[in-house]
């Protein structure tokens, strides 16, 4: 194709759409003119796009169709009603639909976060090769460094340093996903090694149940909340290997924006278990009113994901933004 020729031919229908685009009020010919032009302009695009990828007639044509589909749209104002919309459906509908990847990936991760706490707490030849004896009773004993960790600070900022620190490990598992998964399974792996020297060590020193007692109230919803990012995350880095029926190019779009999406609803959970953390976990609660606490956040969060997340999806919500919010697709022949 000769772009000389191509935009010559097109240069009058392409300022047309631009000063239909910019008014702020349009006749009924003109709307309807706006929305047939804007329709020849999606397929200029796209064919330059197929046949000649000039970058500078690409990057102008694509600024006028994004322009000239605000107006035919309606530039819409993101408020607190999008906010509800997102927490009510698209979060717990994306939860739900990914259930086949974060699901697995938990009790794998449990099974082998007990596995190494087994390993641990079993071979004092594992234990010694961790740290010298005087390092692990000062992490074991009555008031030691596992003990003291939830307490030594004030709450309100180690809340805020507990939520910064969960919601960059959920951030990594969903931006890696895209480098075929891998950084996942190592930030995953990372974690549930870390989870099973503490029980194990805890264990060996026969103090299981306090260990327990500590962790559970706050852990058992921000675990979720880490093995639901992972989930995410492999499940992008297999779009990237396995596009299915579309081209690699759109689902990938497609599950990365879903994914991305999660990260807000991510953010809230961890900021809930930051609070567990903070000021459940070290509080003077008794053990089976802070683990009872920890157990009904985690259920609710189930609820919300398995049931209510069930429901959204079967209205056909995948947890991707708006139809109207994305980019406009057109088959091109070959």
């Amino acid at each position: 194709m000769d772009l000389d020729v191509f935009v010559a031919a097109h240069q009058a229908e392409w300022a047309r759409l631009e000063t239909l685009s910019k008014r702020r009020r349009l006749t009924g010919e003109e709307a309807d003119e706006l929305v047939a032009r804007y329709q020849r302009v999606t397929g200029h695009l796209a064919r330059v796009q197929a046949t000649a990828p000039d970058p500078a007639l690409v990057g102008r044509l694509t600024t006028l169709v994004a322009r000239a589909r605000n107006a035919v749209t309606g530039r819409r104002a993101t408020g607190w009603r999008e906010v509800g919309r997102y927490f009510a459906v698209s979060f717990p509908a994306a939860l739900y639909r990914s259930r086949r990847w974060w699901l697995p990936i938990a009790l794998v991760s449990l099974l082998g976060a007990a596995l190494i706490a087994w390993w641990v707490a079993s071979h004092p030849e594992v234990r010694d090769s961790l740290a010298t004896p005087a390092q692990l009773r000062e992490m074991t004993r009555p008031g030691g460094a596992y003990q003291a960790y939830y307490s030594d600070r004030p709450a309100s900022s180690f809340a805020a340093q507990v939520w910064t620190n969960n919601a960059w490990v959920a951030t990594q598992c969903l931006v890696f996903g895209v480098f075929l998964g891998l950084p996942v399974l190592y930030v995953l792996a990372q974690n549930i090694l870390n989870l099973g020297i503490g029980i194990g060590l805890m264990a060996s020193a026969g103090r299981l149940d306090l260990f327990l007692g500590l962790l559970l109230p706050h852990g058992l919803l921000e675990l979720t909340a880490v093995f639901v990012a992972a989930g995410l995350g492999l499940r992008l880095g297999w779009t990237v290997i396995d596009p299915g029926p579309r081209p690699r190019g759109v689902a990938l779009a497609e599950q990365g924006r879903a994914t991305i999406g999660m990260a807000m609803g991510l953010t809230a959970v961890l900021f809930v278990s930051g609070l567990l953390e903070a000021f459940v976990t070290p509080s003077g609660l008794p053990t089976w009113a802070r683990v009872a606490i920890g157990a009904t956040a985690e259920t609710l969060f189930l609820l919300y994901a398995l049931v209510l997340g069930r429901r959204a999806a079967a209205t056909g919500e995948t947890g991707d933004v708006a139809a109207s919010d994305r980019a406009d697709l057109q088959p091109v022949a070959a």
